[in-house]
């Protein structure tokens, strides 16, 4: 069989463990979890028993949808701290299947490329103005709530994953353009950077503004408090 048949079958029996309803409502509760959770967690967050929390997270496992290992959920270390328990992640693997068969992502890097050649390695000024007005529609989509809330809203639906955390900055724990950011960060971030000044505009939004801040497993780009 070859390769790419044998990669795209495996995909396909590995989404397809999400037609389960169950099975979907908890890998979508732990990928929304800033850290590796316990079957217990799991279970009580679903209100489903720890056996069948545990049936499911490890199929989950087993496909390469999650990851896992063992870690002590108290915190605590040396004698009486009890001993680890198995704990689970999103997984870094990317699934991606198309029917009939789509190359998105290589006509993307072959348009990177030539960005690059004709202006260095930092987005263009018609590629950033492109990106805000993109951003600026995206931000629009979301007619109710506060400019914040209606920020978060379109930021969840061009799946970004927004947090919140305790300085009041938002952090965005998925680039949807990561492996593209991979071999052209510069060019990704910029253009990411305009996408969210874009968003920003569009959603009214005053009380926050993205900036560039490299950190490792979330975008290039945060919103921070504007003060």
């Amino acid at each position: 069989m070859p390769i790419m048949t044998e990669l795209r079958d495996r995909d396909l029996a590995a989404l397809g463990l999400l037609v389960e309803p169950v099975r979907r409502d908890l890998y979508d509760w732990v990928v929304a979890q800033a850290r590796p959770v316990g079957r217990e967690q799991a279970a009580k967050a679903l209100k489903i028993t720890r056996a069948l929390a545990t049936f499911h997270l490890d199929r989950l496992a087993a496909a390469g949808l999650l990851e896992s290992g063992y870690r002590r959920l108290s915190g605590r270390v040396g004698p009486g701290a009890g001993r680890p328990a198995r704990v689970y992640w999103r997984a870094d693997r990317v699934f991606s299947v198309s029917l009939p068969d789509r190359r998105y992502e290589r006509v993307a890097r072959l348009f990177a490329s030539a960005l690059e050649r004709l202006g260095g390695k930092s987005a263009p000024t018609p590629l950033q103005e492109a990106a805000r007005e993109l951003g600026e529609q995206l931000g629009q989509t979301v007619r109710r709530g506060a400019p914040t809330t209606r920020l978060t809203a379109a930021l969840k639906a061009g799946g970004y994953e927004p947090v919140t955390d305790q300085t009041g900055a938002i952090r965005l724990r998925n680039c949807p353009f990561d492996a593209l950011a991979e071999v052209h960060r510069p060019l990704v971030c910029g253009t990411n950077l305009a996408i969210a000044e874009g968003l920003r505009r569009g959603s009214g939004t005053t009380t926050v503004r993205p900036v560039l801040d490299f950190q490792p497993g979330l975008c290039c780009v945060v919103f921070v408090p504007d003060t």
